[in-house]
């Protein structure tokens, strides 16, 4: 039996992939979690697989919504109008040639991956800088350090994420609140799923072929040498999200199998 708790988590995006892990393991740390999705009935269908895994009723709460809008927001932050806790999980991916990167793709990428998480930002991080408590976590890529040629418009949305998170910490000078930022490796979520069985599909392989063709060909420098599983992300995000990580703020984690071949 998990117990309530009054702290409440939004997490954006949260009706599969990495955003339902994440979701899924707050709710073992004893969060009321807000599941967000772009329609009611992926909202509906993700709270019921999280009771059926062991969440109370009572810890999980709808917000069907699309974050891309100003309208999705406000509809969120006047139906919960403060949370303890943000997670900016919602985001687009789209491999493009670069030429072909419309002005309308280039707003519709950064309206999914960045303005989302600055509007509900800009309404939540204040009350929490107020309250003297709270966390704000964006969920980037390490594309936003290693930028694909293939997808150049969401490398660069992630690296803004980068600068976002950053920026908003140094506000939190003496405070209890923090703002951290995830660099996420090659995961085997909803959307990057359906690519990877669509590409194996295309060269006719299987998905363990692909996946051994990936990692050699296109994430070379991966230590893992595999698909992160959304659940290993959830699980360090629920950290960053927890009392025990109270010292780590301002910082831009990497949970990415080892793909970013840095020491800092």
């Amino acid at each position: 039996m998990i117990a309530t708790s009054s702290r409440l988590a939004l997490v954006t995006g949260s009706t599969a992939g990495i955003g339902f892990a994440i979701a899924e393991k707050l709710v073992h740390r004893n969060f009321d979690v807000i599941i967000n999705g772009r329609t009611s009935e992926r909202v509906t269908r993700a709270i019921e697989q999280l009771i059926s895994g062991g969440a109370q009723p009572e810890q999980l709460h709808a917000a069907a919504a699309d974050v891309r809008t100003v309208a999705g927001v406000q509809s969120i932050v006047e139906t919960y109008p403060q949370v303890d806790v943000l997670v900016n999980n919602f985001g687009m991916f789209e491999p493009k040639e670069f030429s072909e990167i419309t002005d309308d793709d280039w707003q519709n990428m950064w309206n999914a991956n960045v303005m989302s998480g600055i509007r509900l930002s800009r309404h939540y991080f204040p009350l929490m800088l107020k309250e003297n408590h709270g966390r704000v976590i964006f969920i980037s890529s390490e594309s936003a350090q290693q930028i694909p040629a293939d997808v150049i418009h969401y490398g660069v949305s992630k690296t803004a994420q980068l600068a976002v998170a950053r920026g908003m910490a140094e506000l939190t000078v003496k405070t209890n609140v923090t703002v951290n930022s995830v660099l996420v490796g090659p995961t085997r979520s909803e959307g990057m799923g359906n690519i990877i069985e669509q590409s194996a599909e295309k060269i006719n392989l299987t998905d363990v072929e692909f996946e051994k063709l990936f990692f050699e060909a296109v994430r070379p420098t991966s230590l893992l040498k595999r698909f992160l599983r959304p659940e290993e992300i959830g699980s360090f995000v629920a950290f960053l999200c927890s009392e025990d990580a109270s010292a780590i703020n301002g910082a831009a984690l990497r949970a990415d199998g080892g793909v970013v071949k840095t020491v800092i």
